[in-house]
């Protein structure tokens, strides 16, 4: 073999260097080197932290919300599929995705009652044991008051009456924000089929959902909002008020309700002006 043409030891340790950049060695283990092959030495081995795990509550949290997007995502599909109320009755009555169908309601949905084309909708919180029963809104003690309070402004046959969830919440408490939201597809198709003039909103869990305000029902009744459908393609006047079934427990705040049922009325009956 010819020695006289290898390769200088410059040339020899640029070609390594070059070849090392290649292979993405970017650092060295140490700041001096060292000749591991005269030293019988290999380098130390590199420290791989393990990745965390998950702790089995971090899991289930993940989970839950991810279930919770699916099932309105689904909510979202079904209900934009109704064409029509009593289509839509069918999607919700059809619809698993949400909890409380499955923790001791009855097997039919609480939908709505009152007229299709009616210029207020009224939404509530959630069905009690009446109204599971016989698969109507505000039917029992809380929802006769209502109607009473209702004709005595006027407005009996002029609401269309349904709630934030369908399904009756296990002891009739209140429905949480979770169970609101997976029903909230339905309740907004519900509101761009009726197309009403106004929304009331019965209790502090159907204004703070509706409305998304944190405010409570006492610093929130008898004021307008204004309520946006999620693709804020329609937009309407909504005025939160007490629910009859806390009248029925605090007589003198009925006074307050009233007042905020004028207040409805004289605005749905202002005349209209001219464009």
């Amino acid at each position: 073999m010819d020695l006289t043409n290898s390769p200088s030891p410059q040339i020899l340790a640029e070609s390594l260097l070059a070849f090392w950049a290649d292979v993405g060695v970017d650092c060295l283990y140490q700041d001096e080197a060292i000749d591991r092959i005269a030293a019988g030495l290999r380098p130390p081995p590199r420290r791989i932290e393990p990745a965390p795990i998950p702790s089995p509550a971090a899991s289930a949290a993940g989970s839950k919300a991810s279930d919770l997007e699916a099932a309105i995502a689904q909510a979202r599909v079904l209900a934009g599929q109704a064409q029509d109320l009593a289509a839509l009755a069918e999607a919700i009555a059809a619809f698993q995705g949400c909890p409380i169908r499955f923790d001791g309601a009855a097997t039919k949905a609480v939908f709505s009652r009152g007229p299709a084309d009616a210029p207020v909708m009224i939404i509530g919180e959630g069905p009690g044991a009446e109204e599971d029963a016989r698969g109507e809104p505000f039917v029992g003690r809380a929802g006769q008051l209502l109607d009473r309070m209702l004709d005595a402004a006027g407005l009996t046959n002029r609401t269309f009456i349904t709630n934030t969830v369908f399904w009756r919440p296990p002891g009739n408490r209140t429905p949480t924000l979770d169970e609101q939201r997976v029903c909230a597809p339905f309740v907004e198709r519900a509101i761009s089929l009726v197309r009403p003039r106004m929304l009331l909103l019965v209790g502090g869990a159907s204004a703070k959902a509706m409305l998304k305000r944190e405010e409570g029902i006492l610093a929130m009744r008898g004021r307008w909002f204004e309520w946006r459908a999620e693709d804020e393609n329609l937009e309407l006047p909504a005025m939160p008020t007490l629910h009859p079934a806390f009248l029925l427990r605090q007589p003198a705040a009925k006074k307050k309700a009233w007042s905020d049922l004028v207040s409805l009325v004289q605005r749905l009956d202002r005349p209209e002006r001219p464009h």
